[in-house]
C-alpha cells in the first residue's frame, strides 16, 4: 500500500535533513517520457531526473540486466574481478579518450577522483575553473564550485582553486607552471545551460599544452548523448586530457566514472584511490546497456533534430525571451517580470509538465533521449497554455 502524500510529508518533517524544497507531488511510477502521481495523474518529464534518465523510464533492456544481474551477484568489492565494471571501463575509454577508467558512485565523486588525478601529476599544483561552473558539493568538488551561496555556509574549503571569469586572456594570465589543471564544463548545467565559446575551450586547451596542466571536462550532465553526440567535447574540436561522467551513465542507478587519456593514464597508483560500492554489477550491467543505448548514431541524429525543434518550438512561447543549449540540452530565459520558480512549479502542478528553475529567469528543459516529435510538440503546448 502506497503511503499517501501527507504521510510522507509529515515523515520528512519528522525524519529527513532539510536540505530539499521538494515539491508536492509524489511520483511512484515511470515509463519512457512519462511519469504518474499515486493519484494516477500522468506527467510528461522533461527533466529526466536532472539529464538522469537519457534512456527514459524503466527502459527494459535496463530492468531486465539489473533483475538478472542482481538475482546473480550484487557486489564483491574491487578487491576482486567482475566482469561489468572491467567491460564497463574498456568501452568507456574506446568510446571517448583512449586511456584508462576510474569508476565512483557519483558525478560528485568523480570530480574527486579527476582532483586527485590532477595534484597527482603536478603535486601541490592549483585547480583553475570557470566562474558559474558547478562540479558538486563534496569539499574538493565544492571547492571547485565558485558560487558563493553554496561555498559560504561551509569555509574553509580546500586551498588551491582560482576561479576565472569566461575570457580566453583571462584564463591565459592565470594559467602558468604551478596549475595541476583547468577544470570545465563544456556547457555548464545547473547555472542555466550556459555553453562555453569554442575559442574559450580553444584557449584552455592551449594554456595547458603550454604549461603542462591538465585540462578536465565535467561531462556529467552533457554526456551520455545529452547533446547530440556522445561526448560533447566531439563537437568542439578540443580534446580534453581527462573526463567525468555520472548521471545518465547508469540509466537510472547511481555510477559515475573518471576516463582519461593516454597521458594520465597510469597517474594514480595502486591504494592511492578507491570505493567500496564503485563499479558493482548491478549498476555496471545496467550502464552497459545505457552506453549501448545512448551511443546509437541514429539515437544521436535524433536528439540533434529534435533539439533543434524544440528549440524553434520554444521560441514561439509567449514568455520566452531567449532559447540556448545544445541538443536536448535546453534553457529558456523568461521575459522580465516571469518567476521561473513559479512557473516552473505551476507547469507541473497544472500542465503536468516536469521541468525546473535554475534561477529566478531560467527553466531548464531536458527531456529523455528517446522522447518523440509529437512528446515535444505536447509539452511546448502545456507550456503555452501557461501563458493563457
Amino acid at each position: 500500500m502506497t503511503a499517501s502524500l501527507e504521510q510522507l510529508q509529515d515523515l520528512e518533517r519528522q525524519y529527513a535533513i532539510p536540505t530539499y524544497a521538494r515539491n508536492p507531488v509524489q511520483f511512484v511510477r515511470g515509463e519512457g517520457v512519462r511519469l504518474w502521481d499515486d493519484e494516477g495523474r500522468e506527467y510528461l518529464d522533461f527533466l529526466a531526473g536532472i539529464s538522469v534518465l537519457n534512456v527514459g523510464h524503466c527502459h527494459p533492456r535496463v530492468v531486465e540486466v539489473v533483475r538478472e544481474q542482481m538475482g546473480r551477484l550484487s557486489h564483491a568489492t574491487n578487491l576482486y574481478y567482475t566482469e561489468p565494471a572491467l567491460r564497463l571501463s574498456a568501452r568507456l575509454a574506446q568510446s571517448s579518450l583512449g586511456g584508462k577508467v576510474f569508476l565512483t558512485n557519483s558525478g560528485t565523486e568523480a570530480i574527486e577522483a579527476a582532483l586527485k588525478l590532477a595534484r597527482r601529476a603536478r603535486p601541490r599544483g592549483k585547480i583553475v575553473v570557470f566562474h558559474d561552473g558547478f562540479h558538486g558539493r563534496t569539499y574538493g568538488a565544492l571547492s571547485a564550485t565558485p558560487q558563493e551561496s553554496k561555498q559560504a555556509p561551509f569555509a574553509p574549503l580546500v586551498p588551491g582553486f582560482e576561479a576565472v571569469a569566461k575570457d580566453p586572456e583571462a584564463l591565459g594570465a592565470v594559467v602558468d607552471s604551478d596549475t595541476a589543471a583547468v577544470l570545465l564544463e563544456p556547457i555548464q548545467g545547473e547555472t542555466g545551460i550556459n555553453v562555453l565559446p569554442e575559442e574559450l575551450l580553444q584557449a584552455a586547451r592551449a594554456a595547458c599544452d603550454r604549461t603542462g596542466a591538465a585540462l578536465l571536462f565535467d561531462e556529467i550532465q552533457t554526456g551520455m548523448g545529452r547533446t547530440g553526440t556522445l561526448w560533447a567535447y566531439e563537437q568542439t574540436g578540443v580534446v580534453p586530457d581527462a573526463l567525468t561522467t555520472a548521471k545518465a551513465l547508469g540509466g537510472g542507478l547511481p555510477i559515475g566514472a573518471l576516463v582519461t587519456g593516454q597521458r594520465l593514464a597510469d597517474v594514480l597508483r595502486p591504494g592511492e584511490h578507491g570505493s567500496t560500492f564503485a563499479g558493482g554489477p548491478v549498476v555496471a550491467s545496467a550502464a552497459l546497456v545505457a552506453l549501448d543505448i545512448c551511443s546509437d548514431p541514429e539515437l544521436l541524429a535524433r536528439v540533434r533534430g529534435l533539439g533543434e525543434r524544440l528549440a524553434a518550438a520554444l521560441a514561439e512561447v509567449p514568455f520566452v525571451a531567449r532559447v540556448r543549449g545544445r541538443g536536448l540540452m535546453l534553457a529558456i530565459d523568461l521575459v522580465e517580470g516571469t518567476d521561473a520558480v513559479a512557473l516552473a512549479r505551476r507547469a507541473l502542478l497544472e500542465q503536468r509538465l516536469v521541468v525546473n528553475a535554475t534561477s529566478p529567469a531560467t527553466i531548464r528543459l531536458e527531456p529523455p533521449l528517446i522522447v518523440s516529435e509529437a512528446e515535444i510538440d505536447e509539452a511546448v503546448s502545456r507550456l503555452k497554455a501557461l501563458a493563457a
